[in-house]
Formats: C-alpha cells, sequence, structure tokens
C-alpha cells in the first residue's frame, strides 16, 4: 500500500456487519484503516473489528468513550483486547483522558481524543454552555490529550493547523468530515477537501459517505487517495 492510501481512513456506517463485508471486499487494498462507528458497533462490529485485526487490516474503534473513569479503563481495557488500532474518547476532562491511558497499557491500541464534533459550531458550543469558538475549544481539548499522554486528537480539518502548531509534529492528527469537491456536505458544518486537510497537518483523513455511497466505492477511494498523494510533502 502507497503512503496516501494508510493515510485514509474509510468510515463503515452501516447497519450490518454483511454489508460492512461488502464494502471491505470492494475497496480491497485501496484503504489503509478501516473505522467501526457506534451503529456497527451494536450489530456485531467488535466481532468484525477482532476478525479484521486477526486478518492483519487496520481496525480504528470511534466509540467516543466519555463515563465515569472505571468504566472508560475497563471498556478502553476491552477494546484493546480486540486488536484494534485506533479508539476514540471524548477529550473533555483530565480524569476521563487518564482512565483510557490506564485501559490501554500494555497493548498496541492508539488513543485519539475527540475534540469538537464536525457537525458543531460557535451556536452549538453556546447551546452547551461553552463561550468558545471552535478553533478555540479543540486546541485547549487537544492540549489536555496530549498531557495526558494520548496518540493523537480528532479534529476537524479548519482547526488542523492550528493543532499542528500548538501540538507539535508528534502528535496524530485525524480529520473527518472531508468532502471530495463537489460533494455534498449533508450534516457536516466543518469540512474539507482531502488536499485541504492533509496541507494543513492532518495525518490520517476520515470519509464516510462519498466512498461507501458511491456507484463504485473502489474507484471513489482511489481518487481520494490520489488527491491525498499530491497533497503530501514531496
Amino acid at each position: 500500500m502507497t503512503e496516501a492510501g494508510r493515510r485514509l481512513i474509510v468510515a463503515l456506517d452501516v447497519p450490518s456487519v454483511e454489508e460492512a463485508k461488502a464494502l471491505i471486499e470492494a475497496l480491497g487494498d485501496s484503504v489503509g484503516v478501516y473505522k467501526i462507528g457506534l451503529e456497527l458497533l451494536f450489530s456485531g462490529g467488535f466481532e468484525l473489528a477482532r476478525e479484521l485485526a486477526s486478518q492483519g487490516r487496520s481496525v480504528f474503534i470511534d466509540a467516543k468513550l466519555l463515563d465515569i473513569e472505571a468504566t472508560v479503563e475497563r471498556a478502553t481495557a476491552a477494546i484493546a483486547r480486540t486488536g484494534a488500532g485506533f479508539l476514540t474518547v471524548h477529550a473533555l476532562d483530565a480524569k476521563t483522558l487518564d482512565a483510557a491511558v490506564r485501559g490501554r497499557a500494555g497493548s498496541k491500541l492508539r488513543l485519539l481524543g475527540v475534540t469538537v464534533l464536525t457537525n458543531l459550531d460557535r451556536d452549538d458550543l453556546k447551546e452547551q454552555g461553552v463561550d468558545r469558538s471552535p478553533k478555540e475549544l479543540a486546541v485547549y481539548r487537544a492540549m489536555l490529550a496530549q498531557e495526558a499522554g494520548f496518540d493523537g486528537v480528532v479534529a476537524s480539518g479548519e482547526e488542523a493547523a492550528a493543532l499542528r502548531q500548538a501540538l507539535g509534529p508528534g502528535v496524530l492528527i485525524v480529520t473527518p468530515g472531508i468532502r471530495p469537491k463537489g460533494a455534498e456536505r449533508h450534516d457536516q458544518t466543518r469540512s474539507i477537501t482531502p488536499a485541504e486537510a492533509i496541507a494543513a497537518g492532518a495525518d490520517y483523513i476520515v470519509v464516510g459517505r462519498p466512498i461507501t455511497r458511491a456507484p463504485d466505492p473502489r474507484a471513489a477511494a482511489l481518487a481520494i487517495v490520489e488527491e491525498i498523494a499530491l497533497a503530501l510533502p514531496r
């Protein structure tokens, strides 16, 4: 697999393991990482994660954990046992983040702190009682995750450049809400193109519907990989 291909995470946002497996078969070696989110997790996704990991595929469990410390620690340990490569945890406070770090001890699981969801804008944050812009809040939460020992963060591409400046080169930046040029934004308020995300400092991009709902998912994935390749430093 090419370097550009390894940076593409495909969101398996489908309701069944059967549909997920059909997508995986169609995509073949065009994708670096498969993301299993909440919909699929509650429809056999954990078993699928174990199966994919046993085949040597890279698996991203998008559980967005947030609970009391003991629960987060035990849940993280259980997810680590699936062989998954990535796990998301809401980066809201040090207690949650520290618990996840304890839970993944002894495993190869990489922890990613979720900063601000890509469907939220400043007005949405005000509803939550947060008087900060998405960028300000993303940087603050990312630094909490870094201090806790997380491997990376999840944030909109609009925040990627500010995060890279604040965090330095050693922290992974994973950017969801990616929309190729001409694609519909759907429910993504702060979306950018694959090339824009990579140029801003993202290490990985997450793409769902533009690939999974395309007439030819593999062709759609390869087109995005090509766009990533053009944006990578020479």
